[in-house]
């Protein structure tokens, strides 16, 4: 991907912020969904919004959102608008509480959340019965590659090609770069005023389950990850959860078209911790563009729009079948 960042726009931060906060998101009218609410093996619920296609035939787009994300978010939006635009059917899952009500189990989800992943992935392709393609946004990313990757062989059946955007591949080193200096200060906060009263729900209808006081006195992903997101998803802390849940390790395993896109100057993700091409298989396609911020990328004139990106990816997404 050639990318380069507007005049207007200078900075790893502004062409994070900017973009998540003012530019366009969508061409036309915003995308009326379709919610559908499924049940889990677990008997929990997860949300689907879905936007059919006409014709029967067309492809599926599925986006995987990223850390407290929905269906609303900028990048969700601006490729709601990529498929309506292509005539593609396209469905964004919501990871557990984040539909705008708190799931029933007593869990959440995480980075390497790649067994719901699969579950969501197969229920759609057997449902739908035509070309599967999908993109994960940041940690939405993380877990669709980990998907691939421990289905191998296997993903092919159920995905043509998977995208991964922005997303924290490496989670130790994204986790320890946004619990510093001016991250700390202005995403930090951000996160955990969503992710600390959801996390206390859960705890008043699974009382327990957790160090409830430890999450109150978070103030660092780094601290909520080990007091909450790990115990609950039965990892032995946080380091033990940012290690088994990357997917840097793992990327030799994928055998589907996989890509994997992250800007240099991604205040969330140090470009220092980024795959190198002897570090991935020859199915995984890597782009490190200069510029574009975390999940930015935005072009045009002020307040600019984030459809470039969507259009560079599902181009990638198209050459591959």
């Amino acid at each position: 991907m050639q990318y380069r960042a507007p005049r207007w726009l200078p900075g790893g931060h502004l062409q994070t912020i900017w973009p998540a906060l003012f530019s366009r998101r969508h061409a036309g009218a915003p995308p009326a969904y379709r919610r559908e609410r499924w049940t889990t093996p677990d008997g929990d619920f997860v949300d689907v919004d879905m936007l059919d296609a006409a014709d029967p035939a067309a492809p599926l787009l599925v986006l995987f959102h990223g850390l407290e994300g929905s269906s609303r978010g900028a990048y969700a939006l601006a490729f709601a608008d990529w498929a309506r635009e292509a005539g593609w059917a396209y469905a964004v899952p919501h990871f557990r509480g984040c539909s705008g009500e708190i799931n029933l189990a007593p869990r959440a989800y995480h980075s390497g959340d790649h067994e719901e992943v699969g579950w969501i992935l197969a229920r759609l392709r057997e449902r739908h019965g035509r070309p599967l393609f999908a993109v994960g946004i940041s940690l939405g990313g993380n877990a669709l590659l980990r998907w691939a990757e421990e289905a191998g062989e296997q993903a092919a059946r159920v995905a043509r090609a998977v995208a991964a955007v922005s997303s924290p591949v490496d989670l130790a080193a994204g986790g320890h770069a946004i619990g510093r200096g001016f991250n700390r200060l202005a995403y930090t906060p951000y996160f955990l005023r969503t992710m600390k009263p959801r996390a206390l729900a859960k705890w008043a209808q699974h009382p327990g389950l957790f160090d409830r006081e430890r999450v109150v006195r978070a103030r660092t992903l780094f601290e909520f990850d080990d007091a909450f997101t790990a115990p609950v998803h039965g990892f032995r802390g946080v380091l033990d959860y940012w290690t088994r849940a990357s997917a840097k390790p793992h990327l030799h395993r994928i055998r589907i078209p996989a890509l994997v896109l992250n800007a240099r100057n991604d205040p969330f993700v140090p470009a220092s911790s980024l795959p190198g091409a002897r570090e991935v298989g020859a199915f995984v396609t890597l782009w490190q563009p200069t510029h574009g911020g975390h999940v930015g990328f935005a072009s045009g004139r002020p307040p600019g729009h984030v459809l470039t990106l969507p259009q560079a990816v599902m181009d990638w997404m198209r050459a591959q079948g």
